[in-house]
């Protein structure tokens, strides 16, 4: 046995090929571009790249051999509302005239100290801003990209509207623009008709005063607009006054705990439409409000109530008249029962 064992250990050692066979598989020769040559630690030819990690490492082993590695694929930019997968860039605008896809040069960088810092001299600088306006000129050479560059500047700055709902509101000027609608109206007024439509379908209060004192143009020429703009796009809506009562709180510098009582005071007539059906919403909402802040004590003039609503104190008196008509006898009608 001891004889055996011997002669075992001093027998050459086969060749490696022997053992595998014919079917057996070939070691694996996987190279990368730069990683060509076997890995350190156990002479393998086996790399694999993961692009989520950045990272470059040995199949048998483990080893990292490279990290931070710059992902070869497309740059990913979301020009929809679905997934977005970007990491460039910034989703298409209907605020801008272009959609922002094009690339602009912008004037700070030109005339702040950064290009002062970055070696460029004022003779280069005066050469960016010519080609500068050579690149504006050029987007807008067609009449509509111009009127579309001018509103969009009006909704931005004179709307008042938070951003999304400057996305929408030029979002139908540009398609009244593509219908033709604008020819022969005026920019100012479509966008100032625009905005209102969206503000009230959103139920953001806003009054065609206030809006045709922003926009620089008539009441009648915004009331006008509005009703044309409407029936085109289907915009129908009955504003109630109730959707005017926290603007006109701010205003008046009333508590808010005084929505409680007027809420209360609302909810009696608001079943009772052939009262203040047809009125002015303004005009309800301030007669309510006068009312209900004379009754918990923080009373506020009618020139000033008429003032926040953009009534006149004849029409004020009108309805308070009516509504005290109403709740007398809401209360004659319950002391019956």
């Amino acid at each position: 046995m001891k004889q055996e064992n011997t002669s075992e250990q001093n027998t050459p050692a086969a060749p490696a090929t022997a053992h595998r066979g014919i079917g057996a598989e070939r070691p694996s020769r996987r190279t990368l571009d730069g990683h060509t040559r076997p890995c350190e630690d156990c002479g393998a030819v086996n790399w694999n790249l993961d692009i989520s990690r950045g990272e470059i490492t040995c199949e048998d082993c483990g080893l990292v051999a490279e990290e931070n590695v710059p992902d070869p694929g497309a740059e990913w930019t979301n020009r929809d509302n679905g997934e977005d997968r970007s990491r460039v860039g910034r989703p298409m605008t209907y605020t801008l005239a272009d959609k922002g896809l094009n690339t602009t040069i912008d004037v700070r960088d030109l005339n702040t100290g950064i290009a002062s810092r970055h070696g460029m001299s004022s003779q280069a600088r005066r050469d960016w801003r010519r080609r500068r306006v050579i690149d504006e000129r050029s987007k807008t050479r067609k009449s509509r990209e111009r009127n579309l560059v001018k509103a969009n500047q009006f909704i931005r700055d004179r709307s008042g509207l938070p951003a999304p709902l400057q996305e929408e509101a030029a979002r139908l000027y540009r398609r009244l623009s593509g219908e033709g609608f604008v020819t022969g109206r005026s920019i100012a007024g479509v966008t100032a008709a625009c905005t209102y439509l969206v503000a009230r379908q959103e139920e953001l209060p806003r009054q065609i005063p206030e809006i045709a004192e922003a926009f620089d143009i008539t009441e009648k020429d915004l009331s006008r607009l509005i009703r044309q703009v409407s029936r085109r796009l289907n915009m129908h809506k009955i504003t109630g006054p109730d959707e005017y009562f926290d603007k006109f709180i701010s205003d008046l510098g009333l508590e808010p705990s005084i929505r409680g009582p007027l809420d209360e005071l609302w909810t009696t007539i608001k079943p009772h439409d052939d009262v203040w059906q047809g009125k002015k919403p303004m005009g309800v909402a301030a007669a309510l409000i006068y009312k209900t802040s004379n009754e918990v004590g923080t009373p506020r003039t009618q020139s000033e109530v008429c003032s926040v609503a953009n009534v006149s104190e004849v029409t004020l008196r009108g309805l308070l008249r009516l509504f005290d008509g109403l709740l007398d006898k809401i209360r004659t009608y319950q002391n019956l029962q």
